[in-house]
């Protein structure tokens, strides 16, 4: 493994009045004080809170940020585009740690920007994939940097970053191991950082989310061993709880339902809370009739043993891909009067869920109401869904003719055309084989950034995305025994990749140009991204199995007359070939329905949203009442904001920090159009302070106290001066 140290020891060293203070005072203050000047933690702490006691920088001062260090990753192979670091760096004892976008792991100087080390766990290959962080854990002089990267979990020693030989298998375990499928054909990639209860981390997964998907087995692992401890089966095996929700057997072939988002734990209690995802294949589910628990689950495990104890179902039956994409926030309220812990849950829809800690039951009214049925043959869409009545709704749910956008008289007309042609009935319209419209779309509402909770006044703060987004399904039939690989290829494109990146390969702000891509990158680094998957572009390792020669035909512009057998069908079975039960079963519904604009978004033909603005919006939720304190829009595209109207608000999927300073911290823009990482009131909304920045601003801010100094940290996408982005950190310049 590749390791560069150089190691600052005098970081870790405490002067002796710390031992002495220990004697007297006891570990447990010590322990509260570094967690409240740390960011030790994703999201801030084991609640998920994403809030800082610092006030050092506050309402009256933040006009004075300015840009204290910058670390940019120099780690992109030439001819990359632009990575986009997804990573909320943590901060432990004045040393950051941090993976880059190709998830090489690197511990900096909190203070100064100076590397301390780095290590490769790819030894020099591609590598690559979505991390959003790593976790730290120490007991005495054992002090571990926990994190995964492709199939595999890693222990480094924090001080030096070498693998620790005792965990796993010369410090690694292979995360394929233990899941339904036949280790050497499936991947397993979490994307977000466990979390550490005692000496056990626990862990979610990332897993495909096509037809064949491996289920997302929830597991905990010994951090000194990296033995396996205990697995909860997020889709039920027999005799235990929600098997009935599914067809007989289901359990043997059914995928997804996995915790991609994260967790939250509460320590006193022993309880893990996990915010699960859809089961899949995200748009049909013909082979997989019920309820289908836990798939869309906010789940509380006893975390010692793994246990069920309770769980609330935000989504029946999902065919929308309306995962809960980010941890709940664990929360303390004032309901009827008592004080509450409770559980709130952030959404792709835009609901927010308040439920008590202890029993998952709603603290506010939910009903049940009845939804549009599904027009797709075979299919059966759960007949109502649950509609909490407080708080209203953060993201917006519903289209009108008067809501669509009305940039010229030309594309006013296109955009209604096309909106009465496809089926549209409200929120939880089903796909359709005639398209469908869906607000909030697949990637509406708030994202993995989650919510914000400032215990001292019970408001949490959570950004929505407002953009429609739209669907087409389609029956995939047998595909032509032959054909030559370069239109096989075009095919495979065609149905797979270009609802995102265009018929003409262009892409757009938030996904990148294919034209010239063989001057990018070679064959090898391209199927292993399609492979694993990479920022919001999911596995097709199954999809392209015996297709690779075609992919590659078409991506690379040859237009070879060889031929080869194509058939989706049997692709379906060779997916499903991991599965080491494959012979046991047998699919209730042989057919397959695919959404070939999986992931499409409802806009004009300029590429503009087909709905008028704010397209995202930053919200205050009071917790206590379920009233808001204040909305405004988030974000700007001033190409696009007309004269004397508010700013537009544009898509993203970070969400805020919030302090005791009584501020909030956040980057808002996905594209191009508005690079800034910005600084609100958290009482008012105004904002206060923002900054240019090289790239987009693809992470949750983190803030910590280094030496006597407050700082905030974000990461930043790469640009042309640097593909592999930047950690970019801000102080006040007379703070000693």
């Amino acid at each position: 493994m590749h390791n560069d140290s150089l190691i600052v020891q005098k970081l870790y060293i405490r002067p002796a009045f710390w031992f002495l203070a220990f004697l007297f005072i006891g570990s447990a203050c010590q322990t509260a004080n570094q967690k409240s000047i740390n960011w030790g933690t994703y999201k801030s702490d084991s609640k998920s809170s994403s809030y800082s006691y610092l006030k050092q920088v506050n309402k009256l001062n933040v006009n004075q940020l300015e840009l204290s260090w910058s670390f940019p990753f120099k780690d992109a192979v030439p001819g990359a585009r632009t990575s986009r670091i997804q990573a909320n760096p943590i901060i432990v004892s004045g040393v950051m740690y941090i993976p880059s976008g190709r998830n090489r792991i690197y511990a900096i100087n909190a203070s100064t920007g100076e590397q301390i080390w780095s290590f490769d766990p790819f030894d020099g290959a591609q590598g690559g994939g979505v991390s959003r962080g790593v976790t730290y854990w120490e007991n005495g002089n054992d002090k571990r940097i926990l994190f995964t990267a492709g199939s595999n979990l890693f222990a480094l020693e924090a001080l030096t970053g070498k693998l620790i030989p005792d965990f796993g298998k010369d410090g690694r375990v292979n995360l394929n191991v233990g899941m339904r499928g036949d280790p050497e054909k499936i991947v397993v990639a979490p994307t977000t950082p466990g979390i550490v209860y005692q000496d056990l981390y626990i862990l979610g997964t990332a897993v495909s989310e096509f037809y064949g998907a491996e289920p997302g087995y929830q597991r905990a692992y010994n951090i000194r061993t990296g033995k396996l401890v205990w697995t909860f089966h997020t889709i039920p095996h027999p005799g235990e709880f929600g098997y009935d929700t599914w067809p007989k057997e289901a359990w043997r072939y059914a995928g997804g339902v996995n915790n991609w988002a994260g967790m939250s734990l509460d320590e006193k209690r022993g309880m893990v809370f996990l915010a699960l995802g859809s089961p899949s294949y995200d748009f049909y589910g013909g082979d997989r009739k019920g309820q289908n628990l836990f798939g869309n689950s906010v789940l509380a495990l006893d975390a010692r043993t793994g246990k069920y104890i309770w769980h609330y179902q935000t989504i029946h039956h999902d065919l929308w891909d309306y995962d809960l994409p980010a941890p709940p926030n664990l929360v303390s309220v004032v309901h009827d009067g008592q004080r509450i812990d409770a559980v709130a849950q952030t959404s792709k829809i835009g609901f927010l869920y308040l439920l008590n800690r202890e029993t998952g039951e709603p603290l506010f009214p939910i009903e049940e109401r009845p939804v549009p049925a599904s027009d797709v043959p075979g299919e059966e869409a759960w007949p109502t869904q649950p509609f909490p009545l407080k708080p209203k709704p953060y993201a917006r749910q519903h289209i009108s003719l008067d809501d669509l956008s009305n940039y010229s008289g030309e594309s006013n007309d296109e955009i209604v055309k096309r909106f009465k042609s496809i089926r549209y009935e409200g929120l939880f319209t089903p796909p359709s084989m005639r398209g469908n419209v869906n607000l909030p779309g697949t990637s509406g509402g708030s994202s993995w950034g989650g919510g914000a909770f400032d215990q001292s006044t019970g408001i949490i703060y959570v950004r929505a995305t407002n953009t429609p987004g739209v669907s087409l399904v389609k029956k995939m039939e047998p595909e032509s025994d032959t054909g030559n690989l370069f239109s096989q290829g075009k095919a495979l494109y065609t149905t797979y990749c270009q609802a995102c990146h265009g018929a003409d390969k262009k892409g757009d702000n938030d996904y990148p140009s294919l034209i010239g891509l063989q001057s990018r990158m070679n064959e090898e680094e391209v199927l292993g991204k399609i492979k694993v998957g990479v920022g919001k572009m999911p596995s097709f390792a199954s999809i392209i199995s015996g297709k690779e020669e075609a992919i590659i035909s078409y991506l690379f512009e040859r237009e070879s007359k060889t031929t080869r057998e194509i058939n989706f069908m049997k692709e379906i079975a060779r997916s499903e070939s991991a599965n080491q039960d494959a012979d046991r079963f047998k699919l209730e519904v042989p057919v397959r329905y695919l959404d070939i604009q999986s992931n499409g978004k409802f806009r004009d033909s300029e590429g503009r949203y087909g709905i008028k603005p704010p397209w995202a919006t930053l919200n205050a939720i009071n917790l206590n009442t379920g009233e808001y304190a204040w909305t405004i829009p988030l974000g700007n595209y001033p190409h696009l904001q007309q004269k004397g109207e508010p700013e537009t608000g544009s898509e993203g999927n970070t969400g805020p920090i919030v302090t005791a300073g009584g501020l909030l911290f956040i980057g808002a823009n996905m594209g191009p159009a508005d690079f800034r990482f910005r600084a609100y009131d958290k009482d008012s909304g105004k904002l206060l302070w923002d900054t240019s920045i090289p790239g987009t601003a693809t992470s949750n801010a983190s803030t910590y106290m280094s030496g006597k100094k407050q700082y905030i940290a974000v990461s930043v996408a790469g640009d042309a001066a640097n593909p592999g982005g930047y950690v970019m950190v801000y102080a006040l310049t007379d703070a000693k």
